[in-house]
């Protein structure tokens, strides 16, 4: 039988349960309550799944649903690979009307064997859709049938987008991982510093900022869940000493249930910002428990500290003083905020409409006493505290670019299809750079000046 009802219930539990703190004030409902409909718009269960596990570069990632659920949201993020591009080609069992009536099983399971004789991939995973698990495919025999056919690993990820929003869909993608990846082989070689990366997807390469610092140290990465990850290095995944969850909790169920099967201990951190990165690099040593180590690390902090700061010098001159509105939705606006700090900007109003209840305390925390908290986000407020406050620049996703063209003020895109990996200590020089580009575009010097029949008229009434 298709286990997925009993597993999504179980999930939706545990989500609810881990959310308790924020929710006290609220009334109680049954844990195994669906989201109401449209809950889901923007980015459903089925799409934050793909995000999470299509980072594994060298397995086949297959939609088990109609043609249109393979233009999902993962293909515009940009999560760059070291190896194997596999992971960029999508696939699809194609579910039509007839398929709907009959069953889609039998197809999916042809689609597999035919890419798995094709590509030979690492792994192939399966996912299911709104219409394929209502019509109940049974596609963990299907998975099951497969494997024993190609001897490839072919791992289900019940997803379908109806079952809540990014977040639960982040988790079901953890626990896939968990029953059917994680503790399935063993790394070649150990060395005396294992430690596993989690939550951060690579957008950008932001990955390959942090990962030369661990190597200077002799800490070894043994798995990236799952940013440029390939299939091997999550199955041994479970032989690292430590866990540490990078930048997001996305993926922390997957800290704990290892933490509860192997006992692998697990901390949070940031990479995002220098103080974050510094913090970050002492915690891990320190957990790690070498004293030798934690100099080696304090020593390496002090040398890429002094080297980003003379860098950056050029830039807090002609930055400081600045004044920044944030409206930049779900992307972490405190990674901004913090760029904004070194380089001795003035953050005066921020969106944070879409953050998580932890990211918006984290943020109002690190704002000024004045600092605004935009609640509708709309271009009507945004105009009216650039105007109220003498912004100097709005940092926004692209819909609000028309905003920043009417008050005449610079402008700059933030949002997942970015370029620029902010990770690290390079990652604040690349702030610094874009927010320099902006600001001091030759652009805005003539749209500073009067339009030219504003200025025809004038001359007229001097006349």
């Amino acid at each position: 039988m298709n286990p997925t009802p009993g597993k999504i219930n179980d999930s939706l539990s545990d989500f609810n349960s881990e959310d308790a703190p924020q929710q006290k004030q609220k009334k109680k409902k049954s844990s195994t309550q669906l989201p109401q409909p449209g809950t889901t718009q923007g980015s459903c269960a089925f799409d934050s799944a793909m995000i999470t596990l299509v980072p594994i570069t060298d397995a086949a990632h297959v939609v088990h649903g109609p043609s249109g659920c393979a233009t999902s949201i993962w293909g515009s993020y940009s999560s760059l690979s070291s190896g194997s591009m596999l992971y960029k080609t999508r696939f699809t069992s194609d579910i039509d009307e007839n398929d709907i009536i009959f069953g889609g099983a039998k197809k999916l399971y042809k689609g597999i064997l035919e890419l798995t004789r094709r590509y030979k991939p690492a792994a192939v995973f399966v996912y299911s859709t709104c219409i394929t698990a209502l019509i109940g495919d049974d596609i963990e025999g299907v998975c099951k049938n497969a494997t024993e056919k190609t001897g490839i690993p072919t791992i289900p990820v019940h997803c379908p987008g109806f079952i809540g929003n990014q977040n639960l869909g982040n988790r079901v993608a953890g626990e896939a991982m968990l029953e059917h990846v994680i503790g399935t082989a063993e790394p070649e070689t150990s060395t005396a510093y294992n430690i596993n990366l989690i939550g951060e997807h690579n957008i950008a390469g932001a990955i390959w900022n942090v990962l030369p610092l661990l190597e200077k140290l002799g800490i070894r990465v043994l798995a990236k869940i799952t940013g440029d990850a390939v299939y091997k290095e999550v199955c041994y995944a479970h032989r690292a000493q430590l866990n540490v969850i990078l930048s997001s909790k996305a993926l922390i169920n997957v800290a704990k249930g290892m933490e509860k099967k192997y006992g692998i201990p697990y901390i949070e951190e940031s990479i995002y910002g220098i103080e974050s990165i510094n913090q970050c690099l002492r915690n891990i040593a320190a957990k790690l428990g070498n004293s030798d180590l934690q100099e080696r690390t304090e020593k390496l902090i002090v040398e890429e500290t002094a080297a980003i700061d003379e860098k950056l010098a050029l830039y807090i001159t002609r930055l400081q003083g600045k004044r920044i509105i944030l409206s930049i939705g779900s992307f972490k606006s405190w990674l901004i905020i913090f760029a904004a700090q070194k380089l001795g900007m003035e953050v005066i109003a921020i969106s944070i409409k879409d953050n998580t209840e932890e990211d918006r305390t984290r943020v109002k925390s690190l704002l000024a006493q004045d600092g605004i908290i935009l609640e509708q986000n709309t271009p009507e407020e945004i105009l009216q505290i650039i105007n109220e406050n003498q912004a100097d620049m709005l940092i926004a996703e692209k819909r609000h670019q028309d905003t920043s063209l009417t008050a005449r003020i610079p402008f700059l895109d933030i949002n997942q299809e970015r370029n620029h990996p902010y990770a690290g200590y390079i990652g604040i020089l690349e702030v610094a750079q874009e927010l320099y580009a902006a600001f001091y575009n030759p652009v805005w010097e003539q749209v500073y000046q009067p339009a030219p029949w504003s200025a025809e008229n004038s001359s007229e009434e001097n006349i």
